[in-house]
């Protein structure tokens, strides 16, 4: 099997169908960077302070649960403090083996105890932990599962998310039944004693405890009404404060996202920084570049052109998913068909459907899995580089004006890589006859 990337692992744990599965994901990321190392997750409750209920990545992918309750003052202060905090990894050295011990996971000689805390709605809401084998040569495992743990921090987010409405939905529910439980008892005492003043009234009573049975029907019709406003003021209350939990979970998610974002962005440069520039192949640059065109825009049809040695003209560099009879080095008139469109505007084409993209043809190929595609240009400092074509999104998707932006980044990125490595005169070099 390939070894897992972040965005599949990004995909993996957003279609997990509980925390349980998204533990599993997360669990078996860990494996493939050290099958020394392993992971559990823990619920944090802090009404009592006590981490709870853990759950442990098994060899088949899933999640084992195991009911326990650990204190969470036993571990030290700084430890405490860093694990509130959230975002980071808190290093417990010394006494890893006692803590591992407390914490009920399978003890591993001469280890380190990594706690993260993971934060929802401004407070702790559960924590994750990886032992890892101390190592004499090399990295720390925990080091490269970083990136895989700020994932799963936008997979826990959703699952907690999801367990506050439903928590939120059965607490209105309750109350609504308490409420409407009370209303009915008052009801039927009020029936009651109805019933009992109008037997009295047929026995003829007195006309003193008539008076009095009147005040006391007036008094109770009274108190049932003032009931029953209280309970429709208590239920308003209750749901404009599930209308503002509803709002607060809508921002959390537009925050997630945009966090979302910022992490592929940090992925994305971390990927270009890791691209060797000065490889001797050219070759091989424009082939990675272009796969980390495919993999940020999930495409499965990407092509680079760059400009030609002829005045006006952009030739094929590199490709992936053409058509079999373009060739590497065909050209295109700058101001000619899509990609000579781009490069003589320098703005960005998209297009969303099988009408417009009928309309412009890519490199004289007009099948699309999908009817959509986007183009940009490579410019840097005011330079025309070249163009991207990207197109056939996986799963028929289509690219939207929420694309525009992300390749805005990419074609900057691409073409300072390109530029820096002196690319095009590379591959303009390799192709002529020796």
């Amino acid at each position: 099997m390939a070894p897992r990337t972040l965005a599949s692992l990004a995909h993996s744990l957003a279609v997990a169908p509980d925390l349980a599965g998204a533990i599993g994901v997360l669990g078996e990321a860990l494996a493939e960077l050290d099958r020394g190392a392993y992971l559990a997750f823990f619920r944090y409750d802090g009404r009592r302070d006590l981490l709870m209920d853990r759950l442990s990545p098994t060899t088949d992918g899933s999640s084992r649960f195991t009911k326990l309750e650990v204190a969470f003052d036993q571990l030290p202060v700084g430890v405490r403090q860093g694990i509130s905090a959230g975002s980071t990894f808190v290093d417990v050295m010394d006494r890893a083996a006692d803590f591992t011990r407390m914490l009920g996971l399978p003890p591993v000689e001469n280890a380190t105890l990594s706690i993260r805390g993971l934060r929802f709605d401004g407070a702790l809401g559960g924590v994750l932990t990886v032992v890892e084998p101390k190592k004499f040569f090399g990295g720390r495992t925990i080091e490269k599962f970083l990136p895989s743990a700020a994932l799963f921090d936008l997979a826990f987010a959703r699952f907690a998310e999801l367990a506050a409405r439903r928590e939120a939905v059965v607490t209105l529910e309750s109350v609504t039944q308490r409420i409407h439980g009370e209303y009915d008892r008052k009801l039927g005492e009020l029936e009651t004693k109805m019933s009992s003043q109008t037997q009295v009234l047929s026995d003829g009573a007195d006309r003193a405890r008539v008076v009095q049975l009147e005040r006391e029907t007036s008094r109770i019709q009274e108190d049932a009404r003032r009931f029953q406003r209280r309970a429709e003021n208590l239920q308003q209350q209750l749901e404009a404060a599930l209308g503002q939990t509803e709002q607060a979970h809508i921002e959390l998610h537009r925050r997630n996202e945009e966090l979302r974002d910022r992490e592929r962005t940090v992925y994305l440069i971390d990927r270009v920084l890791s691209v060797d520039a000065t490889a001797p192949d050219p070759r091989r640059l424009a082939d990675e570049l272009l796969t980390l065109v495919g993999e940020d825009m999930q495409a499965q049809r990407v092509s680079l052109m760059m400009r030609a040695p002829e005045p006006g003209m952009l030739y094929l560099a590199a490709a992936r998913g053409v058509a079999r009879d373009v060739r590497d080095g065909y050209r295109v008139a700058i101001g000619s068909g899509v990609a000579g469109k781009v490069a003589a505007s320098r703005q960005v084409i998209l297009v969303t459907d099988a009408t417009q993209a009928s309309q412009h043809p890519l490199l004289k190929d007009e099948y699309f899995t999908s009817g959509s595609f986007i183009c940009f240009p490579l410019v840097y400092r005011d330079d025309l580089i070249g163009v991207v074509n990207v197109a056939n999104r996986n799963q028929q998707g289509v690219f939207t004006e929420a694309d525009v932006d992300r390749v805005r980044l990419l074609g900057l990125i691409i073409a300072i890589v390109a530029t820096q490595a002196q690319l095009n005169e590379r591959l303009l070099a390799a192709a002529m006859p020796a």
